[in-house]
């Protein structure tokens, strides 16, 4: 069967006997969806040249930037649990609707699927799982401001729902945005960096994917 070509090729930024790093374009699913026309996405396109490779973490489909994956199960536990117990450094840039009016700080609202309107997530007090966003405003951007984002933890939408709680959206964001904010072409969320350490050695690494937007 041929895999159609809606999206860009996934770019290889490192590739080791244990890791495997890449740049994912915007609107390609990290992991199969379900039905044949969710078929494509990352992972499967790399199945072709690296047949051993393993899922470690996802991106959100309209979200670019890096992603690891392990090619050995010794490289996917031990990445697995550095992302589990928040030892991973992420770094994301957005362009958000309107102008926050500080500088930045840290956002610490727990969120909880939205079960009535999955995949929504929503911020609950009291049954929401702990999560935590430090962000930077960067300065203006066409449709609105550019900003750093560094989640501390890893819930789905985090860096979506947080933002939208802050009473700026990220443009392009279907699920959380309204009005000019939403119809934006793209989400303008990129993952522009990623620390982590090696699973054979421990040894400390950092990959970066300059923000296309």
């Amino acid at each position: 069967m041929v895999v159609p070509q809606a999206h860009p090729e996934p770019q290889v930024l490192h590739a080791d006997h244990q890791i495997l790093v890449v740049t994912k374009p915007p609107g390609l699913l990290s992991v199969p969806g379900k039905g044949p026309e969710l078929a494509d996405c990352v992972i499967a396109r790399l199945r072709g040249p690296f047949p051993e490779v393993l899922l470690v973490h996802r991106l959100d489909r309209d979200t670019s930037g890096v992603m690891v994956f392990a090619l050995t199960p010794h490289a996917q536990r031990h990445l697995g649990l550095q992302f589990e117990h928040r030892q991973v450094s992420k770094r994301y840039i957005a362009i958000v609707s309107g102008e926050p009016a500080t500088e930045g700080g840290r956002i610490d609202l727990p969120i909880i699927v939205d079960w009535p309107n999955r995949p929504r997530q929503k911020i609950c007090q009291e049954t929401g799982r702990p999560a935590v966003t430090d962000w930077r405003r960067l300065g203006p951007a066409e449709g609105g401001t550019r900003v750093r984002l560094e989640p501390q933890t890893g819930r789905s939408h985090q860096l979506r729902v947080h933002m939208q709680a802050l009473g700026h959206p990220i443009l392009g964001d279907t699920l959380y945005a309204e009005g000019a904010a939403r119809a934006h072409p793209r989400l303008m969320l990129h993952a522009e960096r990623l620390g982590l350490r090696h699973p054979d050695g421990g040894r400390p690494m950092r990959f970066t994917a300059p923000c296309p937007f």
